[in-house]
């Protein structure tokens, strides 16, 4: 792709982006706490980028077991759509587009991160050597070692799924103009 074709428009379904350029999605782990709510940090950052055609903000769980690290944003409260409003419309201020990536972690995740429950998955089998950041309160935030999860029933699915189709509706509700599936890098969705 030469220079020029870079900065020309291009149209996506019924979006109209600015340029061909996507900003993707990088984990930050700047969520207000309690509540893993997107803040003004978050909506100042994205609204600097909004020059790219296309922005997919970082991994926003879906559930709180769908976490797999500390202080990162959640979009299945009525508080954590209210923050990602703010960021989409400072993003929507400067002309920006911009995606949600919705993600549910499965077994790459600690109790720390889901409120002491255990980890869910395709099936019971640790994800040996991956360390993902905790904050439990009490000891240093930090890396740890993932544990070996629970092998998801029928129901987990269809509750997993509900969970997504809610995600997908909530991410309209905060002005978000598309998602993204987070599918690949060993999450819920690639242990399939």
């Amino acid at each position: 792709m030469s220079h020029d074709n870079l900065f020309c428009p291009l149209r996506l379904g019924q979006l109209h982006l600015q340029n061909r350029i996507v900003m993707p999605p990088m984990t930050r782990s700047r969520a207000s706490q309690p509540g893993d709510v997107a803040n003004a940090m978050m909506a100042t950052y994205y609204a600097q980028r909004a020059g790219a055609g296309l922005i997919i903000g970082e991994g926003t769980q879906i559930d709180p077991l769908g976490k797999g690290y500390a202080w990162t944003p959640g979009i299945y409260s009525t508080e954590q759509v209210a923050g990602w409003k703010q960021v989409t419309d400072a993003v929507h201020a400067k002309g920006g587009t911009m995606f949600a990536q919705l993600w549910h972690v499965g077994r790459v995740t600690h109790p720390d991160n889901i409120g002491g429950a255990q980890p869910i998955s395709a099936s019971a089998i640790k994800a040996d050597g991956v360390k993902v950041f905790v904050d439990n309160g009490s000891d240093a935030p930090g890396f740890v070692e993932t544990v070996t999860p629970r092998a998801m029933s029928q129901a987990d699915i269809d509750a997993v799924l509900g969970q997504f189709r809610q995600a997908a509706r909530n991410a309209m509700d905060a002005g978000f103009d598309g998602i993204e599936l987070h599918a690949a890098n060993g999450y819920l969705i690639n242990q399939f």
